[in-house]
């Protein structure tokens, strides 16, 4: 199950907060390229309009990170003693999980010959355990250097947008949900996954829908998104490393308390004690 680096609250205490008082000014990701005349594109209405997304990676990447710039993943690497080995990148993939796997075959199907490459045994050896067998010492340097490609940069960005980031969207959109909603699906499957666990995604979503109907099935997109929240705290507490629940009690549930469905700036918020700030 691709699950992300999760910091306990005394290591994301250590890290570097960015202040209330301090503004994101990070760009939105580019658009994709202009299609032929005459091609019809379904117009981004919710989290996967630019803007929106890159709010949404500044979001997750407080909560992962400590940081609202997520731009300065890529290279990011550790072990936090999660049990999925190594954690990596702007998602938090994981060499224990299967998804850091897939990543860097990617990697090496567009570019032969990669830092990374030479790694891709030991990395299918070690997948589903928290080994670092045939990884060290040199994975993560090579990881660092690999980061330093816009290759690599791109191969993450695609994985994290075919795992994690469209099935959310796609979801939430035929549920009925705005923006916020789109998001809370989407954090949600970037610390849980979406396997067959109890604490998946597709589980936290049939808790929800045991409470209350998502507007889709006519329902109140309010109720619903607590009732989804809730779900989404319990199956936080169920594993040590994910029970700091501030990510949703003093982020999502500040915004849905507000009737921020369409997630519009200026946003506050805090993770782990520490504030942020969106303008």
């Amino acid at each position: 199950m691709p699950t992300p680096r999760i910091r306990t609250v005394l290591l994301a205490l250590t890290l570097v907060a960015v202040p209330a008082a301090s503004v994101a000014h990070a760009a939105a990701e580019p658009p994709a390229a202009s299609p032929a005349a005459g091609t019809a594109v379904a117009a981004a209405t919710g989290l996967d309009d630019p803007a929106k997304k890159d709010i949404a990676m500044q979001l997750v990447s407080s909560a992962e990170n400590s940081s609202l710039d997520w731009k300065a993943q890529y290279g990011y690497i550790e072990d936090i003693d999660d049990g999925r080995g190594y954690t990596a990148g702007i998602i938090g993939f994981c060499s224990g999980t299967g998804d850091m796997l897939d990543l860097v075959e990617l990697y090496t199907q567009r570019k032969p010959g990669n830092p990374l490459a030479t790694y891709l045994p030991a990395l299918r050896a070690v997948d589903g355990t928290d080994s670092h067998e045939g990884l060290d010492p040199g994975f993560t340097a090579a990881w660092k250097q690999a980061a330093k490609d816009s290759a690599f940069k791109t191969a993450q960005n695609d994985e994290r947008d075919r795992v994690y980031f469209n099935p959310a969207v796609n979801r939430g959109k035929q549920d009925g949900l705005g923006t916020l909603g789109q998001f809370s699906y989407y954090d949600a499957i970037v610390m849980h996954g979406d396997g067959g666990d109890s604490t998946s995604f597709g589980n936290i979503r049939k808790r929800a829908l045991a409470k209350a109907k998502t507007p889709a099935q006519g329902g109140n997109e309010t109720t619903y998104l607590h009732a989804f929240l809730d779900a989404r705290v319990w199956a936080m507490k169920q594993e040590e490393a994910h029970e700091d629940t501030s990510r949703v009690d003093t982020a999502q549930r500040v915004f849905l308390n507000k009737g921020n469905l369409n997630l519009d700036p200026p946003l506050d918020w805090k993770v782990y004690g520490d504030s942020f700030h969106i303008g």
